[in-house]
């Protein structure tokens, strides 16, 4: 997908750069890419449970350590062992943009998925 094409491209000539938004219909595939992640009110959305309160705040750790070397940083929502994380981009007027996509699958990752 165009993304994927823009995330090696950002990593191969000049690091983060500035971000890049979806296109609908790269919007309209990202279930694909990223299962379990949801838009919603124009976000990407993941929610899962870890299998205890400390795996939760390791994955949250994680996460904001990925999300600081990207400096491109997500909501997240801690309850108990579960989490809710959100991203989206301020920068260009909350859109989804590559990496949006870059950071989910970072999480997925983190996460098991």
């Amino acid at each position: 997908m165009t993304f994927r094409i823009r995330s090696i491209a950002r990593a191969n000539f000049g690091g983060m750069g500035q971000a890049m938004a979806l296109s609908e219909g790269e919007i309209a595939g990202l279930g694909e890419s990223l299962p379990g992640w949801q838009i919603v009110d124009g976000q990407l959305v993941l929610e899962v449970s870890a299998p205890d309160y400390l795996t939760a705040i390791e994955w949250v750790s994680a996460i904001g350590q990925a999300a600081e070397a990207m400096n491109h940083h997500p909501d997240i929502d801690i309850r108990w062992k579960n989490l809710k994380i959100s991203v989206v981009t301020h920068d260009l007027g909350n859109k989804l943009s590559d990496l949006d996509v870059e950071l989910a699958q970072k999480v997925n990752k983190i996460v098991g998925r």
